[in-house]
């Protein structure tokens, strides 16, 4: 049994997979409170569906890209056999996840969107460092960059665990907070071997609005 906060159809905003149709299966929870959350409403609440359920509403949208996301969604266990279940259906299927949960028990046939918390989101020490060293080449990395000292801070990590060599390095400024242009211009300076990315779904509709 899975808590669903919401499944729907939506463009993709984020990632390489960015501007793709794609359905989104938000679960529910999440132990962490960054200071940035853009999905807080995904903390409590929810509906109770089964496996089957979820797999049956996913269908039902005739789309092969599917992303699991929450929320935190490894913070429920049933998170693990659904990723598996959705990629023996056949589907291409991404995990956007904290990094603060192991990630050992997730499939390797799933595209994992690991975001590594960078200080100025008040959960960096619940980073689970060894996540990194699983990620594979079809896998991706985030920082959600705050200010100039999440940007230091991320670029000592991209550098000094080789970073771009494992897989795509992603980095994107808080939203409404963070100068784009700014964090463009310090990527080009530092030459970080990195792709600069933006929120695309709060550019097409309402930076708050739920179900996209």
């Amino acid at each position: 049994m899975l808590n669903v906060t919401e499944i729907f159809h939506s463009i993709q905003g984020e990632s390489t997979h960015a501007g793709r149709p794609c359905v989104f299966i938000r679960l529910t929870g999440c132990p962490l409170r960054c200071t940035w959350c853009d999905t807080a409403y995904a903390f409590y609440g929810g509906r109770d569906l089964t496996e089957d359920d979820v797999i049956a509403r996913v269908r039902a949208f005739g789309c092969p890209l599917v992303e699991v996301t929450g929320g935190e969604p490894l913070s429920q266990p049933d998170a693990f056999p659904l990723l598996t279940r959705l990629c023996d259906e056949g589907f291409e299927v991404l995990l956007e996840t904290s990094g603060a949960l192991d990630t050992a028990g997730v499939d390797r046939r799933v595209h994992v969107v690991l975001d590594v918390k960078c200080p100025g989101s008040g959960m960096a020490e619940r980073m689970h460092w060894p996540n990194l060293q699983r990620l594979a080449s079809h896998d991706e990395v985030k920082f959600v960059i705050k200010d100039r000292g999440d940007y230091e801070w991320a670029r000592e990590v991209i550098r000094s665990r080789d970073l771009a060599a494992r897989c795509t390095v992603l980095v994107s400024p808080v939203f409404g907070e963070t100068d784009a242009r700014q964090l463009a211009e310090w990527v080009l300076a530092d030459r970080l071997p990195v792709r600069f990315q933006l929120q695309l779904h709060k550019h097409v509709w309402a930076p708050d609005m739920r179900g996209v």
